[in-house]
Parts: C-alpha cells; structure tokens; sequence
C-alpha cells in the first residue's frame, strides 16, 4: 500500500513474537514509546528539519542545510561540528543518555563511523540494527536508520520493536552475509533516563570493529563538518515486513527466528530436552528485564520443555526494571536467593542487558567464568554436536584464570592469551585457529558467531549437564552442577580465583594508581621478595596478533609469582562515567583436599598483598570494592 513521500511498505503476515504471547508482547514493549523530538530537543534540533519532523512546529531547518535527489530519495547535508569525547572503548562508544541526546553527539559519530569505512562496506550494501531495548534506544534507531539511508546502504535489517540481541546481531550478520550491523547497548550497564547508553559497529564477520576502524572513526569525530541524512518518515519498528524508499529498504525482521535456528544447529536440542523435561529437574533462568527476556520462552519453554515460572524476570524493560543488568552475585541477587535457598533448583542462569554475558550457578554452588569456560572446553566433543570433531583451539583473556590453559595442554590444542575485548578472539576464529574462548567477566563463546554469548553458554551447561545424566533413570541420583566442578578440579586442579571491581572512581585517581604501578614493574626484577611470594615477573602486557600483527600496549599490570599465583590491575574500558579499577587474584592449588576452601579465604593473603601493592585506598579512597567476583 501507499505511505508518505514515496515509500512503498508491503506488511506481510507476521509471525507472533518468539516466546511471547499476543498479550505478553504488548506489555513487553510498552516501553518503546512513540518518537516524540520534543522529549529529546537537543537531538533533533539540528539534524531533522522541520519537513522531516512534522509534528513538531518548534523544530526548524538549518538555514544552511543542502539537499539533493538520488534515485527518489532526498538527502540533506547537515552543517555540524566536531565534539570532544568521542572515542571508542573495548566494546563501543559508551556514555551516559544525556550525552546522547546533545545536539548531533549520536549523529556525528554515526557519519564519522561511515567516513571511516571504505565505500564499498556500505554503498548498496546490506546492513544490521538492533539493540537491547534500553531507553533512547527507538529514538536512535530512527537516526541511524536516516543517515545510513543518506550514506547510500541499500538495506538495512531491523530487529522487531529495535530489539536484536548482540549474539542475534552477529549471528544474522553471517546468515544474511551481511556488510556489518550497529548495537544500540551499553551491555551489562543500567538503562534509563539518567544512565548508560551505547553504540558499536561490527564487521562482516560478525565481530567488533577492529581497533584500526574505531581509531579512524575517532579521528573522523574530531573533523567531521557535515552529516548526511535522508529525508525519509519514521518506520514502524512494530510490524515485520519491507518499507522501501527510493533504492534504499528497511526490513523488520523477527528478532528471534534466525538465532534459534542456529542454536539448532550447534546443540542436539533433544537431548537437552530430555533433562529439561525431567521432573527430577529444575531450572531457573534470570532474563534480568533486558534482552534475553525476548529469547528464553521461545528456547528454554517452547523449543525445551521448560516450565513457564523457570524464567525469571523475563520482560524486556527499558530501565530494566530498575536494575542493574549484570550477571555477577551481587547484581543478579533474585537468581542468587533462588539458587541459594533451602530447596533451589538444579541449575541456575542469568545474562546482562545485551545477552552476551552469562552466570552459571548449581544449587548453593557457583560457577566463576574461568572454570565455566575451562569445563565447556573439556566436555565440548563428547556433549555438544557442533565439536563433534573437537575445538580448533582454545583462549582465554589474560585477566581470566589460567583453568583453560590446562584444559588446552591435556587436550593438545592450540592455546592463546589476549586482552581484554572480544575482538581479539575474532581474528583467531576467522584463522580457523579458535573454537572456544571465555572471559573472566562473565563472557563465554565459540566461532559458531563472533560475539560472546550468554544463550550459548547456558545451553552448552545444559548440553554437559544432560549428556552426563542421559542414562539416569527416575528416581537416580542425578549429576550435578557441583559434581561435575569437583570432577573437573580433581583432573585438572583447582584455580582459586576472585575479582574486585572499584565502580566509577575519581578518573584521576584511578590513573594515578596505574602510572604508580607501571613505575614499581619497571623498577621490579625477577627474585624480588613481596611478603611470604617470589616475583617470577611484572610487567604491563603487551600482545602482538598472530593473525594481523597488530600490537596491543598498555593492556593490564601483572604480577606473577613463582608459585603460578597472579595479580592484576586494570581499569575497565566498558563503564560510562568515571573510571572502574580491577584487581584480578588467582592462585592454583593442585591438592584435591583443598579444593573446598573459600575463594576469599584462599586468597586472602594475595588480596591483602594487592592492595598493599597498589596504595588503591590511597589513590582512589575506596574502602571497599563495589563488586566482589
């Protein structure tokens, strides 16, 4: 049927949303509200002219503003100006809402991203956009989708109401062959009004933009003069079908269908329904209000037999709920309580806002990420079909303990240590050398996408967790989530391991911390005495990329002893305000009868030992670490 200005729109029939009913689906994004310019003044007062914007009589044409036809579609070049700030961190560009939504901010590095990019990445080309359903989200998608149109792209796929898991990103990127696709997410940071918002770019691959993009992209930031942006209406994120416009179409795509399909294809679903189904086994799974939340039901209820009440929090929120949305024993406490109560389930799981985080829990029993990662790699061939022929080769980033190295040495496989920041792993994966990988901050994945991925990694527990009890009859005892730890531990020892995490300290504090720390290491030698531990070295970790050669400074503080025990400092690159501090401890401990220990009493003298090192209480002032892993 006919619409405004041009644009032909064919609605086909579409399919209910994945996992949620009629009903469901209405209150689940009661959130995405209308576009309203006059809510966000800042945003759109430059760069939507008044004849875009029809409803909003405040809103005026840059008097300067140049247009031009193309192919039916008019583009306007919008005069703007550079804005300080705007350079990318391991996982995008990341700042508070507000920032945003000033004058041009989102705009300008929108074009910078396609100055960046060479012509043929984006001209006719096919691309992706979806997001986590954080606040501001809608409004940016219209934005986006303007000023890639303006750009010359020729499609670009859209996730239903905006919503498109960063898994779900990249997994449609490398299904459609896709040019690349933006993430609207600020990941495992809170949503709403007053807090996080993000964007990034991935590649063709499905992985993050490398660092030789994001500091082009900077770069282009701080000179940019024009943006170019289609003079096309709002599309209707809420129906799945075609709006085209010229040579340039949107198309509204369900959000779930093609990632369900490959999760199909990586895990034997059957088998996993067999324990689901089981009524000698429960599960809970915490969506925590974010994104996920659109995918559980049609996975772990539809597809696996689940019960209803096994999701939790299940309904996608703009603010998401008022929480926090990061998988860890502090953020996701509903999930804690749960697991940690008299009579909790079996198994136990939660993701972040943008579901590619993950949280394994056991009953009264937790699962750090770099054991997680390290037990997925061990029972890998035998529990899931995709490795059916075993891993190309396993890595790790170098904050996460050093459990998957075992695994990689026991198996005689390919092993890599990287820094922090998924796309590292990316170039290994594209090498054909890296199957599994896993991060320390609740990040684990495989080359099925090139992304980390918080679905995947409950389904390859849930995979492990039925292929041990398959031959379990009713009324057996099943095997365990603390079982199969222990089993694993027993093979392979045990590294204790803890993280702390200083939320948004004073930036210059933080630094100073850093530049103290990375003066004692130049100053350090092997030998050197720090309390009852010897110093095997120190150093500020450096990797050169065996695929690219590209070299990567600066990227973490170690100290590591002769025992194999490690302590690390970083300040995070993923918050949106102030500095986060990082100290990483590890210790391996090979003696099975000292296994059961607390990880905080285990650790307790390296801890001591780091904060001693590091005067953290008299750089930043912190007392306590906001969050303890």
């Amino acid at each position: 049927m006919a619409t405004a200005a041009g644009a032909v729109t064919s609605h086909f029939s579409p399919p209910s949303f994945h996992g949620l009913t009629t009903t469901t689906t209405a209150a689940s994004f009661s959130f995405l509200r209308s576009s309203s310019p006059s809510s966000f003044p800042l945003l759109f007062s430059t760069i939507l002219p008044s004849k875009i914007r029809r409803d909003s009589s405040q809103i005026k044409a840059s008097s300067s503003a140049t247009y031009t036809e193309s192919q039916d579609l008019k583009v306007n070049s919008i005069p703007t100006k550079p804005i300080e700030g705007q350079k990318t961190g391991t996982s995008g560009l990341r700042k508070k809402v507000k920032v945003f939504m000033q004058e041009n901010y989102l705009a300008n590095w929108i074009q910078a991203l396609f100055n960046s990019l060479p012509p043929e990445d984006y001209k006719n080309a096919l691309l992706v956009l979806g997001g986590d359903g954080r606040y501001f989200n809608k409004e940016a998608a219209q934005l986006i989708i303007k000023i890639a149109a303006g750009n010359g792209v020729g499609k670009i796929l859209v996730g239903k109401e905006g919503i498109l898991s960063t898994p779900a990103v990249s997994a449609i990127i490398r299904k459609r062959k896709a040019n690349g696709g933006f993430i609207m997410s600020a990941s495992h940071n809170p949503g709403g009004p007053e807090y996080d918002w993000g964007i990034k770019f991935n590649y063709s691959s499905g992985q993050p933009a490398p660092e030789s993009i994001t500091d082009m992209i900077y770069g282009n930031t701080l000179s940019i003069s024009e943006i170019q942006l289609a003079d096309i209406p709002d599309v209707d994120l809420s129906s799945v079908g075609v709006s085209k416009y010229g040579n340039f179409s949107v198309e509204i795509v369900d959000p779930v269908s093609d990632y369900l399909n490959l999760m199909e294809e990586v895990f034997d679903f059957s088998l996993i329904k067999n324990l689901v189904s089981r009524s000698d086994f429960r599960l809970t799974f915490d969506a925590m209000h974010a994104v996920t939340g659109a995918y559980a039901k049609p996975i772990f209820v539809d597809k696996l037999g689940a019960s209803p009440d096994s999701i939790c929090n299940g309904v996608p929120l703009e603010d998401f709920g008022h929480g926090h949305p990061d998988p860890n024993l502090t953020y996701a406490k509903d999930l804690v309580n749960i697991m940690y109560s008299d009579n909790g389930p079996d198994f136990g799981a939660a993701s972040d806002g943008d579901g590619d985080r993950n949280m394994i829990l056991g009953r009264q029993f937790f699962v750090t990420p770099s054991d997680s990662v390290a037990i997925i790699a061990a029972n890998a061939q035998e529990s899931i079909p995709y490795f059916k022929s075993g891993p190309k080769g396993l890595a790790r980033s170098m904050p996460t303990s050093g459990a998957l190295d075992r695994v990689a040495e026991k198996l005689n496989l390919p092993f890599f240590e990287v820094p922090t920041g998924w796309k590292f792993f990316g170039n290994l994966m594209d090498a054909g050398t890296l199957s599994i990988c896993g991060e320390e901050s609740f990040g684990t994945g495989s080359d099925h996408i090139r992304e980390k991925d918080g679905i995947w990694a409950v389904l390859a527990w849930l995979s492990i967790i039925a292929y041990r009890n398959k031959n379990k009859k009713p009324g057996e005892k099943l095997v365990s989530v603390s079982d199969i730890v222990k089993e694993h531990w027993a093979t392979y020892g045990r590294n204790y391991f803890s993280r702390y995490d200083y939320e948004e300290c004073e930036a210059e504090g933080a630094n100073e911390m850093i530049s103290y720390l990375r003066d004692l290491i130049s100053k350090s030698k092997q030998g050197d005495k720090y309390g009852d531990y010897t110093l095997q070295l120190a150093d500020d970790f450096k990797y050169t990329d065996p695929v690219d050669g590209s070299v990567s400074t600066k990227q973490g503080v170690r100290f590591v002893f002769t025992d194999g025990s490690r302590i690390i400092f970083r300040l995070s690159g993923t918050g949106s305000a102030g500095a986060t501090v990082r100290i990483y401890i590890e210790q391996f401990e090979p003696d099975v009868s000292k296994h059961d220990l607390d990880a905080q009493v285990a650790l307790k003298p390296l801890i001591d030992l780091a904060l001693s090192i590091s005067k953290l209480k008299d750089f930043t002032g912190r007392e306590k670490p906001t969050v303890i892993t």
